[in-house]
């Protein structure tokens, strides 16, 4: 079906991982504006006029002064250096004489590809493809990372005890069965819109809310477990258990031990379906550590009162009841035990496989989890071979570049980290996504060369050594899809590349010539012959299935095409129900591990053979008292534009915005509004402050993105003054088998700052930048 709505006035379709939207240019301004089929649009496109222009932006290759004068090596200088400005020719063949320094002198396994896939919806302009598939011919390989920074610790832990991670995410609940057969949404984490309406591709419907409201409004009851009460929107109707952070486990267990003791779990169910749960009973009610997991033990971990623990374990009982672990559990120390006693409670009441039952892990966490798949293929950039098998867990990178050749522990392997000696970033910023940043600094000193595109001086292209300037997704063609969302799209480009700004596509053609792998890369295509190569397998499935297949010229000529979807079946897991002997799910046993064998042979004493309450290690106490909990931001995706109007418009005396409870702030002799430090061993930063009952008292909130920004570079651990809460985030992994990232909970002390506000300068170019 072709939607003819969006092209009158100049407007030209485009999308983002946002949302699908139109924009134009008019007397030098850009305008944008919703899908108009979208019912909950997502105010995150009002970055994009602000943005498009702005000073940030990068206009030229620039090369840091440090290494243009002394050559690659470590140097201490990376993020409080000067850069200078060069011409493509001349940038393109230092850099290309560089990889041939590293791969013909080190191997490939010396360089280690950065991305983390965020940088646009097109599917041809993604980051992380050109750059990995740069890599892989022209360079032999390349080091890479697995699993991320959302889910590290639940896509290693997944595979063991119920299998597919996707089967789980994507193929299972989804919000039309929410809206239709829920009878209670028990969500450990939440199920935040903030969250959810951004997606890893393309997404054209946000339809969560309203999901979410026709359940309510059916009589479906939402319970919501988490020290924050906006982690379901108001249409939920939920009702908010506040719970001390990182506790959910112990909660949950509780939960299952008031079924078992009053005979209200599902025997059968975990009979047929499960392996291992006799052995997890025996220590769930105490038989083999004398400690029973029962409401009266679970009372002052949680902060919940042990009748409201055992209310709830019966409201469950007999329901079509569905049971929500968040990301947010899992980015924290023994993240891996929420993920696995969800599954064990929605295990316990029988649900699994059932409509609008059973555990729905992540739903919410990202816009493609909980809906259809298409029925036909949608474009994929090819990445070619990688010739160097080894990789590290995304989130060890300062480990990496620390201790090379130091060995650690992952998913019952001893690996050890390599000697990287040229990082390549091109679609990400670590210095949003990683923990500890002044452990990052120093990690990223310790290189020969760090080379980044960026469209804008983020920190982590101010630490760069060779900083090639790329184009924003309006400034080039491209196709949007997304293997969830019907909507294909042609992306056409909306206004002319900033300054020198060039498509990753074309710098890494132009260096792959200068390592003798052009053709090789390109193929011998243009971008407009690569997006037809593309779309090809789209439009070859339309016409397998009897279904209108455009051509290209006719897809290109349009505002987009509706593709047919899979139906909305239950997937894997409802199939496994169905039949779990003909239909087993994919894991060692073939059916759900309560108990994995795999897990207990690893031999790790922080995730042990089955769910384990272990309790955090880094607890409130005197020295750091209020429990920080960083999380996503709600006016920007990860960092992107946090220098546009809409991210900008929620800052507060131009700083990011902290939430706690008013006894806190009482009690620091805090008010609504101040600028407040927040500091700990490990480093320190302001931010405004809003005070709000709908905290936990004892916790502060400060979501991440805010672009790091340190008052003075040269100090070894210097404040961040736009509040950006990985400062104060610890570095280390969730436990020995997945090494997942444990940004999500720190420990903190918090002041009112009264002296002079520093100026904010992230979004300034650094020294040395063309006029």
């Amino acid at each position: 079906m072709s939607l003819d709505d969006h092209g009158e006035g100049g407007f030209q379709p485009h999308t983002s991982h946002w949302g699908v939207f139109s924009a134009r240019m008019r007397e030098g301004e850009l305008e944008v504006r919703p899908h108009p089929g979208d019912p909950d649009p997502n105010g995150i496109i009002e970055n994009f006029p602000s943005a498009l222009r702005h000073r940030a932006r990068i206009a030229q290759p620039m090369v840091r002064r440090g290494w243009l004068e002394n050559g690659p090596g470590p140097d201490a200088r990376r993020g409080r250096d000067e850069f200078v400005p060069m011409s493509w020719s001349a940038v393109l063949d230092l850099l290309g004489g560089e990889l041939r320094r590293v791969r013909d002198g080190f191997g490939p396994g010396a360089i280690f590809g950065g991305s983390y896939g965020w940088a646009s919806a097109g599917r041809f302009h993604h980051a992380q493809s050109q750059i990995h598939r740069f890599l892989n011919v022209a360079c032999g390989g390349y080091v890479k990372s697995v699993n991320s920074y959302s889910s590290g610790s639940s896509q290693v832990l997944v595979p063991h005890i119920i299998g597919e991670y996707e089967d789980l995410t994507k193929r299972n609940v989804s919000w039309e069965q929410i809206a239709e057969h829920s009878e209670i949404v028990l969500a450990f984490g939440g199920m935040a819109l903030k969250n959810s309406m951004v997606a890893g591709g393309s997404v054209s419907k946000h339809v969560e809310r309203g999901a979410m409201q026709r359940a309510a409004e059916r009589g479906c009851d939402f319970v919501l477990v988490s020290p924050l009460e906006a982690d379901l929107p108001d249409e939920a109707g939920a009702e908010w258990i506040s719970c001390i952070p990182a506790s959910d486990t112990a909660l949950m267990m509780a939960i299952v031990h008031t079924l078992v003791t009053e005979g209200l779990h599902d025997k059968a169910f975990l009979e047929r379906y499960t392996v291992g749960w006799p052995v997890f009973e025996r220590y769930l009610l105490g038989e083999t550590d004398d400690q029973p997991k029962d409401a009266a033990w679970a009372a002052p971990l949680t902060g919940v009162a042990a009748g409201e623990i055992v209310a709830l374990a019966r409201r469950l009982a007999g329901k079509r009841a569905v049971i929500v672990v968040s990301h947010s559990l899992q980015r924290a120390e023994h993240g891996e035990q929420p993920v696995w006693m969800g599954m064990v409670l929605a295990a316990a009441l029988g649900q699994i496989g059932l409509p609008g039952g059973g555990y729905a892990y992540a739903l919410g966490a990202i816009a493609y989890y909980g809906r259809r798949f298409n029925a036909v293929p949608v474009p994929t950039f090819s990445q070619g071979r990688n010739g160097v098998t080894d990789f590290i867990p995304v989130a060890r990178i300062a480990d990496m570049l620390l201790h090379p050749g130091e060995s650690y522990r992952y998913n019952g392997q001893t690996r050890r980290y390599p000697q990287i000696k040229l990082v390549y970033w091109a679609g990400g910023n670590p210095f949003h996504h990683h923990q500890d940043l002044n452990r990052l600094r120093k990690a990223f000193a310790r290189l020969d060369t760090l080379v980044v595109h960026e469209l804008a001086w983020t920190a982590t292209a101010r630490h760069a050594d060779i900083v090639l300037p790329c184009t924003m997704t309006l400034e080039r063609e491209d196709i949007g899809a997304s293997s969830n969302d019907p909507l294909l799209l042609p992306m056409r480009p909306v206004a002319p590349p900033y300054g020198e700004a060039r498509d990753d596509y074309a710098i890494f053609a132009d260096l792959a010539e200068r390592l003798g792998a052009r053709e090789a890369f390109t193929e011998g295509r243009s971008v407009r012959q690569w997006l037809e190569h593309l779309y090809e397998p789209t439009r070859a499935g339309l016409a397998a299935m009897g279904l209108p297949a455009p051509s290209f010229a006719e897809f290109w000529a349009s505002e987009g095409y509706e593709l047919p979807q899979q139906p909305d079946d239950g997937g894997n897991l409802r199939a496994f129900r169905e039949n779990p002997e003909k239909n087993p799910v994919a894991t060692p046993s073939g059916r759900l591990e309560i108990f994995s064998e795999t897990i207990a042979s690893f031999g790790e004493a922080d995730c042990p053979g089955h769910p384990t309450w272990l309790g955090p290690v880094h607890v409130p106490s005197e020295r750091d008292p209020y429990v920080l909990v960083a999380n996503q931001p709600r006016t920007r995706l990860h960092s992107q534009f946090d220098f546009g109007g809409h991210s900008s418009a929620a800052k507060h005396r131009g700083r990011e915005v902290a939430r706690m409870h008013p006894q806190d702030a009482a009690r620091c002799g805090i008010g609504d509004g101040d600028i407040i430090r927040l500091f700990n061993d490990r480093g320190a930063c302001l931010a405004g402050v809003t005070l709000t009952e709908g905290i936990r008292p004892g916790v502060i909130q400060l979501p991440t993105g805010a672009w790091y920004d340190p008052a003075d570079p040269e100090e070894e651990k210097p404040l961040c003054v736009h509040g950006n809460p990985n400062v104060l985030t610890r570095d280390v992994g969730t436990s020995a088998l997945a090494q997942g990232c444990t940004g999500q909970l720190t420990t903190v002390r918090v002041e009112r700052f009264d002296g002079n506000l520093p100026p904010i300068q992230a979004y300034e170019p650094p020294s040395g930048r063309q006029a």
